[in-house]
């Protein structure tokens, strides 16, 4: 949306959302769905802490990390809004959707070597297109149809989990989803309607802080679960009393 200051980065080439452009700063576009990514940037380098201080599998520590890249990929996007830095958003949010799918299915992958060497090869083929042509609906449709994939795996994990407090986190997980596509959907489809207001409740920010407590809790859940698989005797504690993160006893021979 247009906005009062001048823009350091030049015409817009990228898609925008419903917050004014350049209000606060000329080198802001969009000011508040810029800021909002530094949560998700906080809740992931949490994770990644919890994940190399009790020696989790690298696994979580890359996906904690590709959670920050993503975070640092949108505030790009959302500060110049050009396309090549749009890019630089929806590329990584593959990948991490790729990580996510090799983490839930791997357990159960007979042959190691190939799920790995597939979705290593389908995450730079998709960079390679995604960088030579512009996707508009089909990205959406590509990444909604990724996130449905790894649905099944999610609800099994939960399923099979008699923990309470690790399937309260599942929930949580859902319940921020559920929140976040609302507060996107918002954003998108009822803009002129929102720009109306004497407020702007800023939905595509809410969306970034919303993902990111999403995507912390079900990196917390995958851990518990993986824990639960090495016989690691897992627990869900609370800092401060009110925020989760996973404990583990790993045996003396690990």
């Amino acid at each position: 949306m247009e906005g009062g200051l001048s823009s350091f980065w030049g015409p817009v080439t990228a898609a925008e959302w419903c917050e004014k452009n350049y209000v606060y700063s000329s080198y802001i576009a969009e000011f508040f769905n810029t800021i909002s990514n530094v949560s998700c940037i906080l809740l992931a380098l949490i994770g990644l802490i919890n994940a190399l201080r009790q020696r989790f599998e690298k696994r979580f520590s890359v996906l904690h990390v590709s959670n920050m890249i993503l975070a640092i990929g949108s505030m790009l996007y959302h500060s110049t809004l050009q396309h090549m830095q749009q890019q630089g958003d929806e590329t990584p949010m593959v990948w991490e959707m790729l990580l996510y799918f090799y983490i839930l299915y791997s357990p159960d992958w007979h042959y190691r070597s190939t799920m790995p060497t597939f979705l290593f090869l389908y995450g730079v083929g998709f960079a390679i297109v995604h960088a030579l042509l512009r996707f508009g609906i089909g990205f959406k449709v590509h990444y909604v149809i990724l996130c449905l994939l790894c649905i099944p795996r999610m609800y099994k994990y939960y399923f099979y989990t008699e923990d309470a407090s690790a399937k309260r986190l599942a929930k949580l997980y859902v319940a921020t989803l559920f929140l976040g596509s609302i507060c996107w959907l918002a954003d998108r489809l009822f803009c002129k309607e929102i720009s109306s207001w004497y407020f702007n409740p800023q939905g595509h920010a809410l969306w970034h802080v919303l993902m990111g407590f999403n995507s912390y809790f079900a990196n917390t859940f995958l851990m518990f679960c993986r824990a639960q698989q090495r016989e690691w005797d897992p627990k869900v504690v609370h800092f401060l009393g009110f925020f989760p993160y996973v404990k583990i006893q790993k045996p003396k021979s690990q």
